[in-house]
């Protein structure tokens, strides 16, 4: 009897782990999908709001402004240009800097996974069939971390991109 009641409990506690790693696969990508659509929204109109303010700025100036008012529109541009150019080579070495800072965990991680199932692996004809089972959700585990871990690495990417282009 107790036996029967074991495998019951085990068979549940099963079903409740799969709808729990399908529940956090979806939230993962339910979240990863709003946050870069919300910003790539914002950046998008952010852009075009700073470039009519900046049209806006150049034909006030070269209007309002006689004689150095042309030159003046003229040398902003050039100063809006070196700025690109400047913030640029900043947000890509930025991202290259969030790259490695986020590359270490992640080799972390899949070492541990990969560790986990290789165990598994090994201990199969020897052990015992729960003792493998558990090594496998181990492995699994591990496998949602590293989901979750790369998917905060690439909003983070993506955050820094974005404000990178706002700030044109």
């Amino acid at each position: 009897f107790g036996s029967t009641m074991f495998n019951e409990n085990v068979k549940q506690i099963k079903k409740l782990s799969k709808m729990l790693k399908s529940g956090i696969v979806r939230i993962i990508g339910f979240v990863l999908t709003m946050f870069v659509s919300i910003l790539s929204l914002e950046g998008t109109l952010t852009s075009g709001v700073d470039g009519l303010t900046i049209k806006v700025l150049k034909t006030v100036s070269s209007t309002i402004i006689p004689v150095v008012g042309k030159a003046l529109s003229d040398s902003v541009d050039t100063v809006l240009g070196a700025t690109a150019v400047i913030k640029n080579a900043v947000g890509i070495v930025g991202i290259i800097v969030i790259i490695a800072i986020c590359i270490i965990p992640i080799v972390r991680l899949l070492i541990i996974m990969v560790t986990y199932y290789m165990g598994a692996a090994i201990c199969e004809p020897l052990a015992d069939s729960k003792i493998i089972a558990l090594l496998q959700q181990m492995g699994d585990t591990f496998k949602i971390m590293l989901a979750v871990l790369c998917t905060l690495s690439v909003m983070l990417i993506i955050g820094t991109t974005l404000v990178v282009k706002i700030s044109n």
